[in-house]
Order: structure tokens, then sequence, then C-alpha cells
């Protein structure tokens, strides 16, 4: 988190915090070159106000919900001090680029969602 995330009384704004689960998400994705996902659906609870404190840090917690044919179903959790702030719901889509197109999950791609998948 950064100083500049913030507004005059430190409240972080809203649209910070969707870019904080989108680093968090990120981090997530395969890098296997060809491998493009992209954010089709995203459904947002802000539970409460994220301040920014120095030093302190977030916590985004992230599972896969479902494994589709082309799709992925993604939870993501924003805490702060060990409480939820938000929680956000969506829908990834594995996306051939070049077609400009949907693709199917390939199965070294399911095998890398699977990491996180709960049941």
């Amino acid at each position: 988190m950064r100083w500049s995330d913030t507004d005059v009384l430190g409240h972080v704004n809203h649209a910070r915090v969707l870019g904080l689960l989108e680093d968090a998400r990120l981090a997530m994705v395969d890098p296997t070159p060809g491998a493009g996902i992209i954010l089709a659906r995203l459904e947002v609870d802000y539970l409460r106000q994220v301040r920014y404190r120095a030093g302190e840090h977030l916590t985004v917690v992230g599972t896969v919900t479902r494994l589709g044919r082309s799709s992925i179903g993604l939870r993501q959790e924003l805490a702060q001090d060990g409480e939820p702030a938000l929680r956000a719901e969506m829908v990834l889509v594995n996306y051939d680029y070049a077609a400009d197109a949907s693709a199917p999950l390939t199965g070294a791609q399911r095998a890398h969602w699977s990491r996180w998948l709960v049941e």
C-alpha cells in the first residue's frame, strides 16, 4: 500500500483495493507463454474501510471455486488487521489473443489452477 492510494482521511480508495486484488491475482496466473487469462466478471462486497498505516501489510487470499471448460471461478478476500475488508467473486477466462476468442483450458492449466481449488 502507498500513501498515494488514500484520500485526505487516510482511507484507501475503492479502485486501489481492486488494483491490490489484481496484483494478487496476477501472482496466481500461470507464467507459461501463451496462457492468456482475462477478467470477464467481477463482483465486490466492501465490508469495511481499508486505512493506510505505514509499514502495515494487507493480506489477500485467493481460492478457485470452479474450473469450467475455458473459465475459472475465483474468490478473493482482502483482510486488514486479520479482519476481512472486502470479498470478491470473479470469472477468469482463458483467452487466445491471436484468435480474439476464449480457448479451452489445457491439462497443464487445469493442474496449475487446481492448486487453489476448494470444493
